[in-house]
Order: structure tokens, then C-alpha cells, then sequence
């Protein structure tokens, strides 16, 4: 069976990717790593610092049978691809895909984070992908560092309320108007439904990241 293997730095993380997956293709099987510590020490002292710990977790998963590797910390994401890449072992960070696609949809892009360290692994990421798209790209920054204590406090429903709030008066103010939204953080995948009125799209990094993980492994599969 083919088997994507996620590694994580929060636990809220593990049912949201294992959905994800089983809607997408139930052939498909997870595996999960769990490392909050890999988060703390990044945001403390560096991606260099956290280098050998991802390696050894991304070991890990491989050895329990991934085929790929999803790194669903966004902070962590840029650390884990270059490891990958030194290991040869497959590793999608999860903004990735949803990078690609902000690209294509709209010139103006809100780009929403409540991590400084999430924004500026984003930004880069979606300068990167314009450039590789052959796409002119304008980048609107929305901070909501404000909201992130409530999702470390477990309380979701004010993160994705507060979340929600803050892209609203961003789309709002926003001028010229901003042509698509991204939240660049997993965890704002809680926000999601309370922004489907939104006149823009709304892109999350989850599905996204799932969606190509499973189009590797079942395409390799074949």
C-alpha cells in the first residue's frame, strides 16, 4: 500500500491531514511524526539548529514505510525540503503546492500568518514559485501574530474566529483590492469556512499539500 508519512510539530495537525487523506484516496495510508519540539527550538534559535533533528525524523518516517514525506510546520518546511533533498528522500513542504497555485490564480496575493517566522518562509516560497511560473506577483502581507496564543492554548474556535476577522478587514482595506488569499499556516485551516463568502479565493495549505502528495505516491505506483 502506498503511504504518505507526515511529520508534524502539533498534535491538532494529525486528524486534520488523516481526513484530508482518507477523503482523497482511502488506498493511500498515513503515517504521522509528531515533534512540537522541532517548532520551538526553530522559532528559538534557528532552521540550522533543528537540521539534524528533522533529518533523523525524516529517517524515521522512511524507514516506517513513507513514500513521501509531507512537513506540515511552515516554519520548518524550507529546513526539511533541503534535507530531503541531501537524503534523497522525498519531502513536500505543505506550502509548497498552495504557493504554486496563489501564483496562478492573482497578481495581488494576501498573504496571511500569525508567525513571523510562517511569513517569512511564505513570502520567499511565493516569489520563488511566480518566478518559476513566469508570473508578476504583488505581496500583501496580513499579520495576525495577535491570534496565534489562542491556537497554542488549544482554543480553535477564537484562533479561526480571530483568524477570520483579521482577513476580512485585510480584503476590505486592501487597495487595489487583492485578488486572491493564502493562509500560510496550517492551522489556519480553521479559518477556511468562515471565509467562503469571501468575493476572492481562499487557498489553505492542507488539501493542497495532500492532493500533491497523494498525485506522487499513487503516480509512482503505476
Amino acid at each position: 500500500m502506498a503511504t504518505v508519512g507526515f511529520l508534524h510539530t502539533a498534535d491538532a495537525h494529525v486528524r486534520t491531514f488523516s481526513d484530508l487523506l482518507a477523503e482523497r484516496d482511502r488506498r493511500v495510508e498515513p503515517r504521522h511524526l509528531v515533534d512540537s519540539g522541532l517548532h520551538t527550538a526553530a522559532r528559538r534559535s534557528g532552521l540550522e539548529h533543528v537540521r539534524p533533528s528533522v533529518a533523523d525524523r525524516l529517517r524515521r518516517l522512511v524507514a516506517e514505510g513513507a513514500d513521501v514525506v509531507v512537513c506540515t510546520c511552515s516554519t520548518v518546511g524550507p529546513v526539511a525540503e533541503e534535507v530531503g533533498l541531501e537524503l534523497e528522500v522525498p519531502v513536500l513542504r505543505v506550502d509548497r503546492p498552495m504557493a504554486e497555485a496563489a501564483v496562478v490564480a492573482g497578481r495581488r496575493i494576501a498573504v496571511v500568518s500569525s508567525l513571523a517566522e510562517a511569513a517569512a518562509s511564505a513570502l520567499p516560497l511565493l516569489r520563488e514559485c511566480a518566478a518559476e511560473a513566469g508570473r508578476d506577483v504583488e505581496l500583501v502581507p496580513v499579520d495576525c501574530s495577535g491570534t496565534w496564543q489562542a491556537f497554542e492554548e488549544g482554543d480553535l474556535i477564537t484562533y479561526a474566529t480571530s483568524v477570520a476577522e483579521a482577513v476580512r478587514c485585510a480584503v476590505r482595506s486592501a487597495e487595489p483590492p487583492v485578488d486572491v488569499v493564502v493562509l500560510a499556516q496550517a492551522s489556519m485551516v480553521v479559518a477556511a469556512p468562515l471565509l467562503r463568502d469571501l468575493h476572492v479565493p481562499v487557498l489553505t495549505t492542507p488539501r493542497l499539500a495532500v492532493e500533491a502528495a497523494v498525485e506522487r505516491v499513487v503516480g509512482a505506483a503505476i
